[in-house]
């Protein structure tokens, strides 16, 4: 079967609940300020019964998903796999996926597994970004929601770490990286969080010897990953473990770590306004690179412009991507 998309990615489903609130209703709801939290479909309710519903921005969102998005606002193609409700939530995701070029087409849960899962973002007047998410029915995510033969017509998969924390989702994952692997696509995974290194550092180093071909992860996670605090150390022992690893560092832009060898790929320094996304948008840039026969560097160039353009408005997603600067970008060698 020939390669028809890009990239076939797999996380969780959220939908992005954007909202512009004053210090006062952060206090009132006693929400940790500046931090995610998760909670359960009761607070969730709360906080959005507490919101004027004519001031909500929706998105459909969840790491993976952002990633996927950069993918085709870049001019690349890719099949989206998480899960959703059959509710008004589910169905908007559903479409507001398609909308931005990307395939959607899992089964959506009945509502009596509860309701599409939901990150509410309230953004203070200070831009400060306070997140509260109800993973709802995103968390069943299960094996028999892949798509095999969708997955086969796809160069690269690739596969977020938050959905670790769940056994279905985790088994999910893995079934993605068999098949991957017995099709002959290329699997790629982020590391996600640092957090997620203190409960499944073992599971993710088996992860990333035994299946993975392109690795995400930035340099707090990798130090993390690895017990060490240099960052060309990390580098040189990521290299032992996969082809080719992609570690990003802020405004310092990226090291990349391809057979063994490590080069630095310069970032595009900005005032940043909000870093959230700015991860997935790297991730979203550099498969596009990576599947349109463009060399690792140039991959982390052009993913390094859309995390330095994330970083500069609000919310994980941009409305397009700079893409008439994309042969400018590319065009300088390393």
């Amino acid at each position: 079967m020939s390669n028809q998309l890009d990239v076939f990615g797999v996380g969780n489903a959220l939908v992005d609940v954007l909202a512009f609130v004053e210090d006062q209703f952060i206090t009132e709801q006693a929400l940790d300020r500046g931090v995610m939290t998760l909670v359960d479909t009761k607070a969730q309710g709360k906080i959005l019964a507490g919101l004027q519903r004519d001031a909500l921005q929706l998105r459909s969102g969840g790491s993976a998903a952002n990633t996927m998005i950069a993918i085709a606002q870049s001019g690349g193609t890719g099949f989206y796999t998480g899960k959703v409700s059959q509710d008004e939530n589910g169905e908007f995701y559903a479409q507001d996926m398609k909308a931005a070029g990307i395939e959607f087409e899992v089964e959506p849960a009945p509502l009596t597994n509860g309701p599409t899962g939901t990150c509410v973002v309230l953004t203070t007047p200070d831009a400060e970004r306070t997140m509260c998410t109800n993973l709802g029915v995103s968390s069943t995510l299960a094996p028999s929601d892949i798509d095999v033969e969708k997955l086969k017509g796809c160069k690269y998969s690739y596969v977020e770490g938050y959905l670790w924390t769940g056994d279905d989702p985790r088994q999910a994952c893995i079934e993605t990286m068999e098949q991957s692997k017995r099709h002959g696509v290329k699997v790629s995974f982020t590391l996600s969080d640092p957090f997620l290194l203190h409960s499944f550092r073992d599971d993710f180093r088996k992860v990333v010897t035994d299946y993975c071909d392109v690795l995400f992860c930035n340099a707090d996670e990798v130090r993390q990953f690895l017990d060490l605090e240099d960052l060309d150390a990390c580098a040189q022992k990521i290299a032992d473990l996969v082809d080719l690893a992609f570690i990003t560092d802020s405004n310092k832009g990226c090291l990349v770590v391809e057979n063994k060898q490590v080069v630095t790929v310069e970032g595009f320094p900005v005032k940043p306004l909000d870093t959230v996304g700015a991860g997935d948008a790297f991730a979203g840039g550099a498969l596009y690179g990576l599947t349109h026969g463009y060399s690792a560097a140039q991959a982390a160039r052009w993913g390094n412009y859309l995390g330095s353009a994330i970083v500069q408005i609000q919310g994980p997603r941009l409305e397009k991507a700079p893409v008439d600067q994309m042969a400018t970008i590319l065009s300088v060698k390393h």
